[in-house]
């Protein structure tokens, strides 16, 4: 009786917990998973605060209705010629930032696509480590996944995603192609969190192209070699490129920033995404 009430506890403990998070009262997302990195000192001390930078190019806020009947922010910049391909940029922890904005500039022009920097943070940016690890940690599931599929719906029945993001946008990049269905053309991740559940990695319809650093614990080498693993057991595409680099080594405001890595992973990804193409 002792035992069962003690059992009991336990589980009325835990289950507060998973509801205090956000999080399944059983296995919590993988995105999840990952938000509570944000109360380990040494993930925390791997984000310095970015340096200011203020954008100034083209590119507009918009705002659309998210799958949950509420308004959504992004940041979108079309490209310049009409075309059906889009790329939905996840942010890092920091947040929909100029940053992001910048980059998402960038690949428009390369790759002469639309882009809408998705929003999962609803209109908050940190500039410090606390309020990142804050907010991220904050972020529920079932808004963001709210915040993606309404991103579906504006750019259109006939728009063909690609998705990428880094670190908190990285392990979302794979969450929104796979919540894009038949729509998704191709998903890049920048060491996120990979998803473990083989028949929700089944569900994706694209090929996956991720870049991860040796020297990372978020995710580590371990965390990388299970991801191929599972892909293997989904019978998905999966291409891993590995650098010799720690967390967040393609973020130029990253004391370790590593230009050859990144340099490499972008050219990749043009290869990844003009292959794509039709």
């Amino acid at each position: 009786m002792k035992k069962i009430i003690v059992c009991a506890l336990s589980a009325l403990i835990l289950g507060k917990s998973f509801a205090q998070t956000g999080m399944s009262c059983c296995i919590p997302a993988a995105t999840e998973k990952y938000a509570l990195n944000s109360t380990n000192k040494d993930f925390v001390s791997a984000h310095p605060s970015p340096l200011p930078f203020t954008y100034t190019g083209p590119g507009t806020d918009i705002n659309y209705t998210a799958a949950d009947g509420t308004s959504a922010h992004a940041w979108m910049i079309k490209a310049d010629k009409p075309t059906d391909y889009y790329i939905f940029v996840v942010h890092e922890w920091w947040g929909l930032n100029d940053y992001i904005k910048k980059e998402s500039e960038k690949m428009a022009n390369d790759f002469g696509v639309n882009v809408i920097a998705l929003d999962l943070y609803d209109n908050q940016v940190a500039t410090n480590r606390d309020d990142a690890a804050k907010i991220m940690q904050s972020v529920k599931t079932e808004r963001a996944k709210a915040i993606i599929k309404g991103a579906y719906t504006y750019a259109g029945a006939g728009a063909k995603v690609f998705t990428i993001g880094w670190c908190f946008g990285g392990g979302w990049s794979l969450q929104t192609a796979i919540e894009g269905g038949k729509q998704a053309a191709g998903c890049i991740m920048y060491y996120g969190q990979p998803e473990k559940d083989v028949s929700r990695l089944k569900t994706i319809n694209c090929d996956i192209i991720g870049f991860f650093g040796n020297k990372d614990q978020w995710p580590s080498p371990a965390v990388v070699d299970e991801f191929v693993s599972t892909a293997k057991a989904a019978g998905i595409n999966l291409m891993v490129n590995r650098y010799e680099a720690t967390h967040g080594f393609a973020n130029p405001s990253n004391p370790d920033y590593n230009k050859e890595a990144t340099a490499d992973a972008y050219n990749k990804i043009k290869e990844f995404v003009k292959a794509r193409m039709r």
